[in-house]
């Protein structure tokens, strides 16, 4: 059976009750289990995938929480570590009127940074995994090394490894140690997934096709670009592009859009029979950004990210109107 693995941090969003106000201004938050890789791992399970979460908690009620939530999803937690030595990771957020974000992160360290390439030695894997990770854990911390353990685990077994970004500026010392760490594994992944707003920081290219061009580097055969509600490309390392239109909404709040919809597209990929996802990617790309589309569009008419994450029946139905 193909699953993903979606190994890096899971923490509580403290979502305000209040929007268009500063976070210094907020009086009032509501908790949303959260974290990039921890939404993609819900979202894939809850479009018919199925996902595996990697990562450490803390031995404290935030970390039973995540744990209670992701499992009731059906997100697998074989792997998923509990330590006294630090807390589970918060992040308190404030909400401009059109939904986007700003961030607060409490994780100095948080128990996910703890988590040892030491742990990665049990993981088990075959060229049917799909391995999706993030910036935010890519700090100097074992999980960093836990990383690297891991990809090299994916690669020699012929899985398929999904890298997206997800800047998180204020996570990090300053800007640099942020692109170098991307840039340090950028090269390892198949498949990119970056945004419009990310682009021109992690390329250090003005011009969008000079950008794009820029990331395929190493082992990258596909660049997917998100742009919004203005929708998402698919760039191939052979030149094939595929370019689908977004979804137009009225958007509350878009924490967890971009994980959604990589969330989706990577559902897409494990409930297909086909054996290489870049081949998939390039024969069915059209439905596949589309799919992915509808889910990141609704996801952004509710709070929070896995709360809003809608059902298969649920897309479907919005595909067919």
């Amino acid at each position: 059976m193909k699953r993903l693995l979606a190994i890096g941090e899971a923490l509580i969003d403290f979502i305000p009750n209040t929007t268009d106000s500063k976070l210094k201004d907020v009086e009032g938050f509501s908790r949303q289990v959260g974290g990039a890789p921890c939404n993609v791992a819900c979202t894939a399970t809850k479009l018919g995938g199925n996902a595996e979460m990697i990562t450490q908690l803390g031995d404290d009620a935030f970390g039973d929480l995540i744990v209670e939530t992701i499992e009731t999803i059906g997100v697998q937690t074989s792997y998923l570590k509990r330590t006294h030595e630090a807390n589970t990771a918060l992040a308190f957020v404030s909400l401009t009127k059109d939904g986007e974000r700003d961030f607060s992160f409490y994780r100095k360290p948080s128990a996910d940074m703890l988590f040892s390439e030491e742990d990665v030695t049990n993981i088990e894997v075959t060229n049917k995994d799909i391995l999706h990770f993030c910036s935010v854990d890519l700090v100097e911390s074992p999980m960093k090394k836990a990383h690297k353990a891991l990809i090299d685990k994916v690669k020699s077994a012929g899985g398929t490894i999904v890298f997206d970004p997800n800047v998180r500026l204020p996570l990090w010392d300053s800007e640099a140690d942020c692109k170098n760490a991307i840039h340090e594994f950028l090269s390892l992944a198949n498949i990119i997934k970056i945004s419009d707003e990310e682009l021109t920081f992690v390329t250090g290219e003005e011009n969008e096709k000079q950008a794009i061009q820029w990331l395929f580097q190493g082992d990258v055969e596909v660049v997917i670009y998100t742009k919004g509600p203005d929708g998402a490309v698919l760039y191939f390392k052979d030149g094939t592009i595929i370019e689908q239109q977004g979804i137009k909404v009225k958007a509350i709040d878009t924490t967890g859009a971009g994980d959604a919809f990589i969330g989706a597209l990577i559902s897409r990929l494990l409930t297909s029979d086909s054996t290489n996802a870049v081949i998939q990617l390039k024969e069915e790309g059209q439905a596949i950004l589309n799919f992915s589309n509808y889910v990141a569009a609704m996801v952004t008419t509710k709070y929070g990210a896995i709360d809003s994450l809608p059902n298969l029946e649920e897309v479907n139905a919005a595909l067919n109107k």
